[in-house]
């Protein structure tokens, strides 16, 4: 029981990084790009895709292990419908994840020419995605039967 509840935990800090981290990086970049300063944008773009998007990769996938070790101790079969919708979901966010990072490397290859309005708003759009389907799938964790 007490390796149960120290997984929650860790489970829940890693859904609550991810989350909080993403979406301090939307809001990071989405200032720095309204600011249209080329060097501070390619500095934290660099720093973003240098440092933050491969934390934030291993957070996301370290969510689906310690999730299936949960149900695995709790002795939910893995066919139940919540966890099922979850999975789904998550397949649709490495996707995203990938496309993201397209976009930010795209950006950020542009140099001190001026970002056409599209790459950001695409990686804007790319993150704000990914943000919803990672809310959705908190919110199937918590509707789950205890």
């Amino acid at each position: 029981m007490e390796h149960y509840q120290l997984l929650n935990i860790v489970h829940s800090v890693l859904a609550i990084l991810l989350t909080l981290g993403l979406i301090a990086h939307i809001v990071m970049l989405w200032k720095a790009w309204r600011r249209a300063d080329p060097t501070v944008l390619q500095q934290k773009l660099q720093r973003t895709r240098l440092f933050s998007l491969p934390l934030l990769a291993v957070l996301a996938l370290l969510l689906p292990l310690t999730g299936w070790w949960l149900a695995h101790l709790a002795g939910f079969p893995l066919g139940q419908l919540w966890l099922l919708a979850s999975s789904v979901l998550f397949l649709v966010l490495v996707p995203l994840g990938l496309l993201l990072g397209g976009r930010l490397r795209a950006w950020q290859g542009l140099g001190d020419m001026p970002a056409p309005a599209k790459l950001p708003r695409f990686a804007l759009v790319y993150a704000g995605l990914i943000l919803l389907i990672l809310i959705a799938i908190m919110g199937l964790m918590g509707a789950k039967p205890v």
